[in-house]
C-alpha cells in the first residue's frame, strides 16, 4: 500500500509535467521564436497561459522574416497594433482540422478571419495552413505559413 501512495503522487507529477499550455508548447517546437517574443512584447503571455481554450494560427519565424524587418521591428514596438496582429490569429475555442468548415471566422481581435480551400491546401486568409492539430492543455496550434494581418 505504501509503495501505490508513494507512486501516486510521482505519476501525477510526471503527468503534469507533460501538460503544455500555448505558450510552452510554442516554446519548445522551436519555430516559433519571433512568435513568442511578440506574444511576449504584446503582453499576451499570462492570457495564452489561461484556461481557453484557444485555437492559435501560428506564423513560423520563416513567415515573420517574410515582413520587412523596418516595419516587423516597428510593430513589436507598437503594443496596441502588435494585440491587434496576433489576437487576430485567435479564434476563441479547440478547433481541431477535423472541426473546419470554409467561412468566416470570428477572431479574438474582434473582426473575422477567412478560412477555404485553395489547390487542395486549407487557407486561413492569404497563409497556407501547413500542420494542424499541435496539442496544448488549453487550445491547439495549427502553423501557417505567413502572418495575416487583420484590415
Amino acid at each position: 500500500m505504501k509503495k501505490i501512495l508513494f507512486a501516486l503522487p510521482l505519476a501525477m507529477a510526471i503527468g503534469s509535467a507533460q501538460a503544455a499550455d500555448i505558450v510552452d508548447t510554442a516554446k519548445s517546437a522551436g519555430s516559433f521564436n519571433t512568435l513568442v517574443a511578440a506574444v511576449q512584447a504584446a503582453g499576451l503571455v499570462d492570457t495564452l497561459k489561461g484556461p481557453g481554450p484557444f485555437t492559435v494560427f501560428a506564423p513560423t519565424d520563416a513567415a515573420f522574416a517574410k515582413i520587412p524587418k523596418a516595419k516587423l521591428d516597428a510593430l513589436l514596438k507598437d503594443k496596441a497594433a502588435l494585440t491587434k496582429v496576433l489576437t487576430y490569429h485567435v479564434v476563441p475555442g479547440n478547433v481541431m482540422a477535423a472541426d473546419v468548415k470554409p467561412g468566416s471566422v470570428k477572431t479574438v481581435e474582434g473582426s473575422s478571419l477567412m478560412v477555404g480551400m485553395k489547390g487542395g491546401k486549407v487557407m486561413v486568409d492569404k497563409a497556407n495552413v501547413t500542420k494542424t492539430d499541435i496539442a496544448a492543455d488549453n487550445g491547439v496550434i495549427h502553423v501557417i505559413d505567413s502572418v495575416i494581418m487583420p484590415n
